[in-house]
């Protein structure tokens, strides 16, 4: 963050100093983890279900915290933020921190008004802000874009997928003055939650992937996640650029919605930066030739599935809007490397197992992708699906598992272990009812008992993909899979 006093701080959010005269410079980062806080930074006293933070408070000062961001007044030189009237904001902070006061939301807001000044006063000296968005593949493409513009220069970007109200501030406070480029991802439980998030650090670029089913049961249809998407690319400026996925109709509907100038990505013959002539190997790798204004070159992932071709499309177009050559974007997009985890992380036994762990997250559009990157990876060998809960999908939460299933039998997917209770057993019948499946699919009720039956009937040279909503902690089949007695952990395969 950039250095501000406490005084500033309180004026910056509204709230009021307690503890200090104000002259205390906050030089270090902003934290609401006590125990990654270094000298001079800010401790954010979140309140929580079963946490306070402001228990803390007083022991990150002894530690060398400048002050605390704070909701009521605490044994330590602190800023006080005002309360913040019950609401929308009120609602997300209780699900969110577990609060029940509100004094979360009250933080959560001045955290919010604390990060859009730093955003505001580093915009000012040439920081470009860029916002992800989608139904899936934010954190992925995220994490590519911060890859091709780490060389033109200092970037931040989320570890992982923080990309909500604590998230999203949080990241942007790691800006300094050094930093050229920022990179955001935006979730959205509900309309208006992108265009919150977009006010946080108003970004100069936004990219929108595509529109799924994801949170479908919150929004009630596509069209409504759409509505709320296309709220990245109505809060850009009219000199920022909206790249879209031509690929996705709704997507490409959203350029109608914005002032800003649109970069259509895609493998779209009408897409200024297009994927032609893609190929995979038996691997399931990516290969295409990379066309845009500024020339041709050739691009050979080393990402697993052909799904990854859209997110290097769009973060080749926002590393080109920013300066980069086509030929420095392909060669940096043949040499990216998967930074979060436990999305699509290949890794192969010492027996010759390979795991495929994508447990990190599901919703219908992710499960097809990764069922058709198991069935392109296992040619020749034996392909096990081993699936869960796919969540908050509502009415359609019954026709997308069974959906799924079907989709594992067209796919020829040897096996297929579906985890869980009644909420995931229509995908178990849909494997079922679309052909002559019997012991090829079978119904389980947890990790235990998946881990047993894997255990019991998998083979060297089998190929495993785990996957499903973050509820039902997949991670923990393909966690025990690994680490099983006489196998490789390596890196990915």
């Amino acid at each position: 963050m950039i250095t501000l006093t406490m005084a500033e701080i309180a004026e910056i959010v509204g709230g009021r100093l307690h503890g200090t005269d104000g002259s205390t410079r906050v030089t270090g980062g902003v934290e609401f983890d006590s125990r990654a806080l270094t000298g001079g930074g800010l401790f954010v006293a979140l309140p929580g279900e079963k946490v306070d933070g402001h228990t803390f408070a007083a022991r990150a000062v002894a530690a060398g915290a400048a002050g605390v961001l704070a909701a009521r007044e605490v044994d330590a030189p602190a800023v006080i933020v005002p309360p913040l009237a019950e609401g929308a904001a009120h609602e997300r902070s209780v699900a969110l921190t577990g609060d029940t006061d509100g004094s979360g939301a009250a933080v959560l807001a001045a955290l919010g008004a604390l990060a859009r000044h730093v955003v505001t006063v580093l915009a000012r000296d040439g920081l470009a802000v860029v916002g992800v968005t989608g139904s899936s593949g934010k954190t992925s493409t995220k994490d590519l874009i911060a890859q091709l513009l780490e060389p033109l220069g200092p970037t931040v970007a989320p570890p992982g997928s923080f990309n909500n109200e604590l998230g999203h501030p949080w990241t942007a406070l790691r800006a300094e003055a050094s930093t050229r480029h920022l990179v955001l991802e935006l979730s959205a439980r509900g309309p208006g939650h992108i265009a919150e998030l977009a006010a946080v650090a108003p970004p100069r670029i936004g990219v929108v992937l595509n529109v799924g089913s994801a949170h479908v049961g919150e929004f009630g249809s596509r069209d409504g996640i759409a509505k709320t998407k296309g709220e990245l690319v109505e809060a850009l400026p009219a000199e920022g650029v909206a790249v879209l996925n031509l690929d996705d109709p709704l997507v490409a509907a959203m350029a109608s919605r914005t002032r800003a100038r649109v970069v259509g990505v895609g493998e779209n013959p009408a897409a200024e930066v297009r994927a032609v002539d893609v190929t995979l190997d038996e691997r399931a790798r990516a290969s295409f030739r990379l066309v845009c204004p500024q020339g041709e070159a050739a691009v050979n992932l080393p990402l697993f599935g052909e799904h990854h071709v859209g997110n290097a499309l769009a973060a080749a177009a926002v590393a080109l809007e920013l300066g980069s050559p086509v030929a420095d974007v392909a060669r940096r997009l043949s040499s990216v490397r998967r930074r979060s985890e436990r999305r699509m992380d290949v890794r192969t036994r010492a027996d010759g197992l390979t795991v495929l762990n994508d447990s990190y997250n599901a919703n219908p559009e992710s499960v097809r992708a990764a069922l058709k990157t198991l069935a392109s990876m296992s040619r020749g060998r034996r392909s096990w699906a081993v699936l869960g809960v796919m969540g908050e999908l509502g009415a359609d939460s019954v026709t997308a598992h069974d959906e799924i299933g079907r989709l594992a039998v067209r796919l020829n997917i040897s096996r297929l272990v579906v985890v869980g209770d009644s909420a995931v057993a229509p995908m178990h019948q849909g494997a079922c009812h679309e052909g002559s499946w019997g012991e090829e699919s079978v119904l389980v009720p947890d990790t235990d008992a998946a881990v047993a039956l894997l255990r019991d009937e998998l083979r060297p040279d089998d190929v495993v993909l785990v996957k499903a909503s973050k509820v039902a902690e997949l991670w923990r089949v393909a966690d025990a899979l690994l680490a099983d007695s006489g196998t490789g952990h390596g890196g990915d395969a």
